[in-house]
């Protein structure tokens, strides 16, 4: 299977065009599973999702997973996640609350018939909160027993993320998307499931759409472990 992470700045472009059917296109050039985005609604107000979702489903069979608090929102704090109807059914979902300084929250999709569970996140800027978020995800990752992909923008600069035991798969340099200087995207293996391969998904579109580069991960799941 195939999980993408993308922080898609509201669909802001580098042209400062918001250009939502842009996005849709890069999303279908990697032609993933799994989809998690960052950013996915307006920053203010009743925080509206920007995407289109009725093209999203009808030429690429992708759905938005209920985690959303708002009506009109795509997910929660920015997260969102989108499924691959022709891989899996409606996924059980969760809002899983980070410890910050400004609002924060993660997003968790758990999909039965593949026994996996997919939680998206963007972290904070600052490195102490940053590490308190992750040792939160870690922990709720592994506390729930199913092989799990922790996915999103982590915001750190570093070359190793401070992620304990579990596996870090970094891509590669997903940021800037004019002149790619930092690995923020990345993924989080917990449990029994293993990398198959891992890269930036640059392409003309996906160099002008957003700030950030998609990171793509191919996966399997090897084995479901005790709880813990």
């Amino acid at each position: 299977m195939r999980i993408a992470s993308y922080n898609i700045r509201k669909a802001v472009g580098l042209d400062w065009r918001r250009d939502p059917h842009r996005i849709v296109d890069v999303i279908a050039e990697i032609d993933a599973d799994i989809v998690v985005l960052q950013e996915a609604d307006k920053r203010l107000g009743a925080r509206p999702g920007i995407l289109p979702l009725d093209r999203l489903v009808t030429d690429h069979r992708y759905r938005l997973a209920p985690v959303g608090s708002a009506s009109r929102s795509h997910g929660w704090h920015g997260n969102a996640i989108l499924y691959r109807l022709d891989t899996f059914s409606q996924p059980t979902t969760e809002r899983i609350p980070l410890p910050a300084r400004e609002p924060r929250g993660a997003v968790g999709a758990y999909f039965a018939s593949h026994q996996i569970k997919v939680i998206g996140a963007h972290l904070a800027l600052t490195g102490g909160v940053r590490r308190e978020q992750l040792q939160t995800l870690c922990a709720h990752a592994a506390h729930a027993g199913t092989p799990t992909i922790i996915a999103g923008d982590f915001n750190h600069w570093g070359r190793v993320l401070p992620a304990g035991q579990h596996e870090v798969i970094t891509p590669g340099l997903s940021f800037h998307a004019s002149r790619q200087i930092a690995a923020l995207d990345r993924f989080i293996l917990v449990g029994g499931v293993t990398a198959t391969g891992a890269h930036v998904h640059r392409s003309l579109k996906s160099r002008q759409a957003s700030d950030h580069l998609p990171v793509v991960m191919d996966f399997e799941v090897v084995a479901e472990p005790a709880t813990c």
